[in-house]
């Protein structure tokens, strides 16, 4: 069974691993309700969707609905104005079947234009303050793509979390993430993990096996084991894995008997991230 962590000052515990919602898009409702199903017993109580991933919410919806109330059930906005999210919030919790979220986060934030546009009068972040008081969502966080806006939201707003890619190839060869994570753990937030499973770009007109990664995924298994732990390594309360049910699996798999890396097997996994290109760099000054 999956250990669990506590999510920052919430006062939850969650499944070290969480389940991707992009995992039951694209595919038959019967199948989305056998992955729902099999998640939760191997002990995964965190679901993370997005009304961006595709069908996804129309899937998980009915194949959650019988588990809702003893799972954290977190949802996203790529909205930027009050108008707009209070109406995406609206829809993906008629589609998830449930009363409320248990996080609902902004989503992608990445620029400088995001970060104005949410506070601004009118702006998203009104949404997200009148959903917490009407308990149409618990806990308020966002997922960013870039440390600079990551680092500049911590100081706008007291987020209960932040979602951000967090792998190996990123701390090593671009110094991306490592600030986000000292702010978050300085400020008592939740910390959860995207991307641990990102091992570099696709290099161009190479075979892309996995459709729903835009990224190449890490598929050896030393070197996916490695990845997975040094996610789960840092001070963070879970990892949301890729769309894949193999990469699920295999994260799970890894989670279940979960030991932090050791010095000997970081200087291995630095190593091997020798001459990849990250999936994210720090933004040019």
């Amino acid at each position: 069974m999956l250990p669990k962590r506590l999510l920052g000052k919430t006062g939850q515990y969650l499944s070290i691993i969480g389940f991707g919602g992009i995992l039951v898009s694209g595919v038959e409702q019967s199948e989305a309700d056998a992955i729902v199903r099999e998640a939760i017993d191997r002990g995964i109580n965190y679901f993370d969707v997005a009304p961006s991933y595709g069908d996804a919410e129309e899937h998980l919806g009915p194949a959650l609905e019988q588990f809702r109330k003893d799972v954290f059930l977190a949802c996203k906005t790529t909205q930027r104005q009050k108008k707009g999210a209070v109406a995406e919030l609206h829809e993906s919790l008629r589609r998830l079947r449930t009363d409320h979220f248990d996080l609902y986060q902004l989503h992608g934030m990445t620029t400088k234009e995001d970060l104005e546009q949410v506070f601004a009068p009118g702006g998203a972040m009104e949404a997200f303050i009148e959903a917490r008081e009407q308990g149409l969502t618990r806990y308020i966080g966002f997922s960013a793509h870039s440390v600079e806006t990551a680092l500049a939201l911590m100081d706008s707003f007291d987020f209960d979390t932040v979602l951000f890619p967090l792998n190996w190839v990123n701390f090593f060869n671009a110094n991306f993430g490592p600030q986000v994570v000292a702010k978050a753990k300085s400020k008592n937030m939740g910390i959860l993990a995207l991307k641990a499973m990102a091992r570099t770009q696709w290099a161009e007109g190479q075979k892309r096996d996995y459709s729903k990664c835009w990224y190449e995924p890490v598929t050896d298994p030393v070197e996916s084991e490695l990845a997975i732990r040094f996610t789960l390594s840092e001070p963070i309360t879970a990892a949301v894995t890729p769309g894949h049910v193999d990469l699920f699996r295999r994260a799970v798999d890894v989670a279940e008997n979960f030991k932090p890396l050791s010095d000997t097997e970081r200087a291995e996994l630095r190593k091997r991230a020798e001459g990849l290109k990250p999936i994210f760099q720090l933004r040019e000054t």
